[in-house]
């Protein structure tokens, strides 16, 4: 069996603020690897933890340069980390078809959610909104559909209850065990649960996952061909990314581009949102 972990920052437990990973950089790195931790020793506790051949991590906040490597490594041998930036589907990097089960660690809402820590999606500075065929799309929901293009199911997502809301309760993807890391209050505010209740919610969500039906879980598929529409929050940004020849801007803030699979959108996402950032 073979897991890759997606480890993002805004849904950590222990942080709420974006400053937090410049000006408190100890205490920043320790939420971290403290949600991967208990994810690992739900590995380890699992009934299927022999049949683990290996536990892929991806650096996928930033520059990808947060999570230490011979952190990770001394929490189990069966660790490999992606890390680094720029690279081909940033926040799924190295996933392909010989994966089992996706998990989603740290993830945060998409834009507009109300209540919820540091809502954004792929880049707070540039993206008011994403759609994906129309609909509404945040981080989670994405690489979920770049998962399912490779048959691999996203099966537990650990966040913030902005998020929570927007996969259970308003069932973007209902299936998934959902481990609530903090409730957030506003975008910069939320209540962090004690560690022990976080750290037990974890390790049991991850043991519920990896001893069910793998096989049985629901793909995030998205049809082709795909319209992937970006709405910019200002002007000057769709006029920069406009000038690139697949792309359609559809009014003043939003552009269009149409991709034949996720993979397409994923690389798109993190040029077009790359461009606009430098407008």
């Amino acid at each position: 069996m073979k897991i890759y972990i997606s480890v993002d920052m805004e849904g950590m437990a222990g942080i709420t603020a974006p400053f937090q990973e410049k000006e408190e950089v100890p205490s920043f790195r320790r939420a971290l690897h403290n949600q991967i931790r208990w994810i690992i020793d739900g590995i380890r506790q699992s009934a299927v933890n022999g049949s683990v051949e290996e536990i892929t991590i991806s650096d996928s906040h930033g520059s990808g340069t947060n999570l230490s490597y011979d952190e990770l490594c001394a929490m189990d041998e069966r660790i490999s980390l992606v890390s680094g930036s720029p690279r081909k589907h940033f926040m799924m990097s190295c996933l392909d078809e010989s994966y089992d089960v996706v998990f989603l660690a740290g993830y945060h809402a998409g834009p507009g959610e109300p209540l919820a820590n540091m809502d954004h999606s792929f880049s707070g500075r540039a993206v008011g909104c994403l759609k994906i065929n129309g609909h509404y799309m945040n981080e989670s929901t994405t690489n979920a559909a770049l998962a399912g293009d490779y048959g691999v199911p996203v099966a537990l997502v650990a966040g913030d209850s902005g998020l929570r809301r927007q996969l259970i309760d308003q069932k973007q993807m209902p299936w998934v065990e959902f481990v609530t890391t903090k409730e957030s209050l506003s975008r910069y505010a939320a209540k962090f649960p004690p560690q022990k209740k976080l750290r037990e919610d974890t390790v049991a969500a991850v043991k519920r996952v990896l001893e069910s039906d793998l096989k049985a879980l629901p793909l995030y598929r998205v049809e082709a061909p795909i319209r992937l529409a970006i709405d910019f929050k200002t002007t000057a940004m769709a006029e920069m990314v406009a000038q690139l020849p697949m792309v359609e801007r559809v009014n003043g803030t939003e552009v269009d581009v149409i991709c034949q699979d996720m993979t397409e959108v994923e690389c798109a996402i993190s040029a077009i949102t790359g461009l606009a950032g430098i407008a």
